[in-house]
Parts: structure tokens; C-alpha cells; sequence
């Protein structure tokens, strides 16, 4: 799938369900990193999901491979995993897979990253914020340069890519083209430009989500839970973004 710049840059909406990807697309988004369970950071999405996604969402689509929340130090059964999700994704006709493995010394596991990388070629393949996770950040860039990958989603090891972004320029200039570092975590309408201004990023992530309570008339107030307000993206936060893109 083709996808459209926004001027000069790209705009990728985290989308953790088919209704929030819809809405990503609506509101001008370039692509979509496509997950569930939001809540716990994302993890891959159901054949169901999937499926429909891919029918029904006409921009860009790149699927989160992430067996489950935590750490990202995976046991071999859980690399066996993410390897048939990627398949999976590949014969469902996805643009790109989005992974990330780490040694428990916070260094890159290259290995079942090469095995993932692999797996899913030609598909486009991103280095998720497991890379927020490492000892040695300009080590990591290296190896996940070499290992052939696209592009990383980091937020510059802080929570946000705003706090993040004095290392997020650094690693652009160590980049220097060879690898595209995308700016991701609390990026919204009020500081997109800045962090690109102070980045010198081109591409950049954001989940444009908003909260939607649950439309449950009746409420069982004997049991906790199982009612809680939903994450969704908002074709309006996503179209803010946009359209400030546009002006830069």
C-alpha cells in the first residue's frame, strides 16, 4: 500500500482497534501501527481483527507482533510465535510488521531478530519502544541498523518524545539516512511541532486517542470492572495533526 506524505512528513495512528484504525484513515493518517490491549502497551491483533482491518482500512497497515505485555525477553515458544503471527500478517497482504526483542542485558537480541526480520520480508519492518528499553542506545541503533530494519519508534528512552527528544536528535544524526528514527509517546496536537522542529524528524507516531465510556444502560454494581471507558483514536485529534503537518 502506497503511503501518502503529509508535506514533508509522515504521520503513523496507533490504532488499537478496526473502528480506531477507520477512524486513523478518516482524519488523514499516513498508516497505522494496527494492535490491541492498548492498555498493557499493544499486542498483536486477532485473525478476526486483522482480516477485517485489511478489508475495510485503505492506508498504510503495520501489525504490531507482540505475544503478550511486560518485558520484551521472549522465551523460544514465544519467538515461534511472532514468527507465525508475521506469517499470518504476510498472507493477509500487510505493509509492515512492527517487532522488538531484547537480551535481558538490555542489549539487542540480534538473533531472534534476524529470525523475525526474516520471516517477514518483503514486508517493511519497524524496531518498536522495546528500544526505549536498552542499556546502550547508540550501541542499539548500530545493531538495529545492521540487522537491515527499516525504521524505530522510540520516544529517546523517556516516557515522552518531548522529554526524549534532546537523544532523539542525537540518534537522527548518528542515523544519518540510514534508518529512520520516528518519534513516538505523548505526541499530540500541542507539541507535534516541536518535537519535529527539535528533532529533526520526518517521520513521527501518535495515538490521537480519546476515551469512550461504555454505552451499557445497566450497570451491575455487585461486580468490579468489565465496564471500563475505552481507549479509541479520534479522526479529530488525528486531523488537528494533520493539518499542522501541512502547514509546515
Amino acid at each position: 500500500m502506497k503511503e501518502k506524505a503529509i508535506g514533508n512528513y509522515q504521520l503513523e495512528i496507533c490504532s488499537n482497534s478496526v473502528a480506531s484504525a477507520i477512524e486513523a484513515e478518516k482524519g488523514g493518517a499516513t498508516r497505522i501501527e494496527f494492535c490491541q490491549n492498548l492498555e498493557n502497551g499493544g499486542t498483536t491483533p486477532s485473525y478476526g481483527q486483522l482480516k477485517l482491518v485489511r478489508e475495510l482500512v485503505h492506508i498504510g497497515i503495520h501489525v504490531l507482533i507482540r505475544p503478550r505485555g511486560g518485558d520484551f525477553l521472549y522465551t523460544e515458544e514465544e519467538v515461534l510465535e511472532m514468527i507465525a503471527d508475521i506469517e499470518l500478517c504476510k498472507e493477509l497482504g500487510m505493509d509492515g510488521v512492527v517487532i522488538g526483542v531484547l537480551n535481558a542485558d538490555g542489549t539487542v537480541d540480534k538473533i531472534n531478530t534476524k529470525r523475525l526480520v526474516d520471516a517477514a520480508r518483503p514486508m517493511h519492518v519497524t524496531f518498536h519502544r522495546a528500544f526505549d528499553r536498552v542499556e546502550d542506545p547508540f550501541v542499539a541503533l548500530e545493531d538495529v541498523i545492521a540487522l537491515g530494519i527499516d525504521r524505530i519508534l522510540t520516544s529517546g528512552l523517556r516516557d515522552s518524545a518531548l522529554s526524549g527528544a534532546p537523544l532523539l536528535q542525537q540518534l537522527i544524526e548518528q542515523a544519518n539516512g540510514r534508518i529512520v528514527i520516528m518519534p513516538g509517546a505523548g505526541v499530540d496536537a500541542s507539541n507535534i511541532r516541536t518535537i519535529l522542529a527539535e528533532t529533526g524528524a520526518v517521520a513521527i507516531h501518535s495515538s490521537a486517542k480519546e476515551s469512550q465510556p461504555s454505552k451499557m444502560q445497566f450497570s451491575q454494581d455487585q461486580v468490579k470492572g468489565m465496564d471500563e471507558a475505552q481507549w479509541m483514536s479520534s479522526k479529530e485529534k488525528v486531523h488537528q495533526m494533520v493539518d499542522l503537518l501541512k502547514s509546515l
